[in-house]
């Protein structure tokens, strides 16, 4: 396969872009709003064209003449200015418009121009900057930096902003190993959104799979490269969230943008010519064929070498692996595995989707992370009342029922989180029995109907001291069990310090104060509970990366728990305790939990 995108060469600028099917192909070069065509060459399933000089910075997009026949799968129009799938940066952001899917209508003013990269020398290959059993923090990029008050307003929102000393600095403080950033490519908004005079605020409907948001990142690929290495230069990795899954193109009511306009086999059809909906969004990339699988491995290696990037988080990661239905062992991860840029990055994979069988935790290769649904769901239910003791345990230890019987010292997949960018915050958690997205437009039918959520006795915020300090108790103990659980964990953006999006579990379309970070309603003394938690686990980081083949249940009296007191354990405190590992020098680890104080007690001895 050819090298696609815009590649500058030393005397000629180079384009190819796949379009199997297409009859003609031409690149379009613009200068301001005036277009140049150039008919492109067939070289097989891609078309090339060759242009002397070096085009860097130089405005282009494709068109392709073919079929237009969307009952038949094909999506041709000349009049469609296209998007190369391979672009890195773009000049400006996606809008929807009912006329990037009506046939014949010109969308050269609405769609975004790539701009050809100048050449950029790989950086140097280094490890990734994470350990298992570290904290992952989750934060979208614009509203973790929007309302930030030390952040100087032309860098909010934006990701140049966490490389400010003050974010810097609240990252320190909380022991962060890794930051996970929620989408920072080129999304489009759904088209019931606009209507509403609302917008996609999360990002998690790309249509360009490398190319940066123009919006997050205004500074393009030298931005986030310089970002990273600030981070990096604090001992803190940098995670990006990806969608391999669909497309902002969406169902056969979407735009025609970029791959439905070149190459609609890269989205999976079912026998019958539908289009497979895997992912709830009415389109769904096709994995079983090699073209898609190249796109989604040089999405990960530009990446990697061209910006630093440690790992990435894979959102419904089960469709990268359905050819069409799931395989564990699927080509994408012996791709990922093979290749010497991608091998040792962090992998993290959401492991559903809502494809036929698409609930896959535990099923993914063995040096893959997951997100553990089931720890969030059990300690929510645990410290509700719903759950017993047991259960409770099996989550603090590793999930070994999900993950399945591992050897000593062997490395434990789970990623425990207890809220996430799609759910209620954890303030939310303690404070909403139910959701309330009546602010989404759709009635409050979206989101979660099932939270395992509680109110303590009233609903959303309340001024009742009693209320206000059960609310806390409860947080502490939800986060006291997080930091005390064995795997990797992870913590949403502003869960620290008790940050509400007022009992919305669904703010994906919140680009607003509700979906924002409010710094200055922080709770700085449950932000500082947290920092201790972080402090004390990543004093013993060895010992939670580990599934603890040497703990041991003890009674709050020290004694070995018996069968009967499993039994008889529901509202009484118990010791979770790990001997320490030969030859590492870490002392004991003693957990203490006690559901009807809503305590949950670290502590560490040398």
């Amino acid at each position: 396969m050819k090298e696609l995108g815009a590649v500058v060469g030393a005397q000629a600028t180079r384009f190819a872009v796949r379009a199997p099917q297409a009859d003609a192909v031409w690149l379009c070069l613009f200068d301001g709003d005036e277009e140049t065509r150039h008919a492109m060459q067939r070289a097989g399933p891609e078309w090339e064209l060759e242009l002397p000089g070096n085009l860097a910075g130089t405005r282009y997009g494709y068109r392709a003449l073919g079929e237009w026949s969307p009952t038949r799968q094909h999506w041709f129009d000349p009049a469609k200015l296209l998007v190369d799938p391979y672009a890195v940066e773009l000049d400006r952001r996606f809008v929807q418009d009912p006329r990037l899917g009506i046939y014949g209508e010109d969308t050269a003013d609405i769609v975004p121009r790539a701009i050809v990269a100048a050449p950029c020398a790989p950086l140097p290959k280094a490890a990734a900057r994470f350990a298992r059993g570290g904290l992952v923090y989750e934060l979208n990029v614009r509203g973790f930096t929007i309302r930030h008050p030390d952040v100087p307003e032309h860098l909010r929102g934006t990701v140049a902003a966490l490389a400010h000393p003050a974010v810097l600095a609240h990252l320190k403080k909380l022991s962060v190993h890794a930051v996970e950033l929620m989408p920072i490519v080129a999304w489009v908004d759904e088209r019931h959104l606009p209507p509403l005079g609302l917008v996609n605020a999360w990002g998690y409907n790309p249509v360009a799979m490398m190319a940066l948001d123009p919006g997050l990142c205004p500074g393009g690929v030298a931005e986030l490269r310089e970002t990273v290495a600030a981070l990096h230069a604090e001992g803190i990795g940098v995670l990006l969230d990806l969608v391999f899954n669909h497309s902002g193109e969406s169902d056969t009511g979407g735009g025609v943008l970029s791959l439905r306009g070149l190459d609609n086999a890269a989205y999976a059809h079912a026998p019958d010519g539908t289009l497979i909906n895997d992912t709830g969004c009415g389109n769904t990339l096709d994995f079983a064929n090699p073209a898609v699988r190249e796109l989604a491995l040089d999405t990960m290696r530009h990446f990697v070498a061209h910006c630093g990037i440690d790992g990435f988080r894979f959102d419904l990661a089960p469709v990268m692996a359905r050819g069409p239905g799931f395989d564990p062992a699927a080509p994408i991860f012996a791709g990922i595995e093979a290749d010497p840029l991608l091998a040792d990055r962090v992998l993290i994979a959401e492991p559903w989707d809502i494809g036929p069988g698409g609930y896959q935790l535990g099923n993914f290769p063995a040096h893959w992370l997951e997100w553990n649904d089931r720890f969030r769901d059990d300690v929510r239910r645990f410290w509700k009342g719903e759950e017993g003791i047991g259960v409770l345990a099996t989550r603090l230890a590793g999930s070994s029922d999900v993950f399945g019987p591992h050897q000593p010292h062997s490395d434990c997949r789970s990623v425990n989180f207890l809220a996430a960018h799609d759910g209620f915050t954890l303030a939310d958690v303690v404070a909403y029995a139910h959701r309330h997205n009546e602010a989404n437009g759709e009635n409050n039918r979206d989101g979660h109907g099932e939270n395992h959520s509680w109110n303590n006795g009233v609903e959303g915020p309340s001024h009742d001291p009693r209320v206000l300090a059960a609310r806390k108790a409860d947080l502490k103990a939800l986060l006291g069990t997080l930091f005390a659980s064995t795997g990797t964990i992870m913590l949403t953006a502003g869960d620290e310090f008790g940050r509400s999006q007022q009992g919305n579990n669904n703010a994906y379309c919140q680009d607003n104060p509700i979906g924002w970070v409010d710094w200055a309603a922080r709770d700085s003394e449950l932000e500082d509970y947290v920092a201790m938690l972080s402090a004390k686990r990543h004093g013993r980081l060895r010992s939670f990366a580990r599934f603890p083949d040497k703990v041991r249940w003890l009674t709050a009296e020290g004694r070995l728990m018996t069968v009967a007191d499993w039994e008889h354990m529901n509202g009484h405190s118990f010791i979770y305790d790990a001997e320490p590992e030969e030859g590492t020098g870490e002392g004991e680890l003693r957990v203490e939990i006690c559901r009807a104080r809503h305590l949950v007690d670290i502590d560490f001895t040398a």
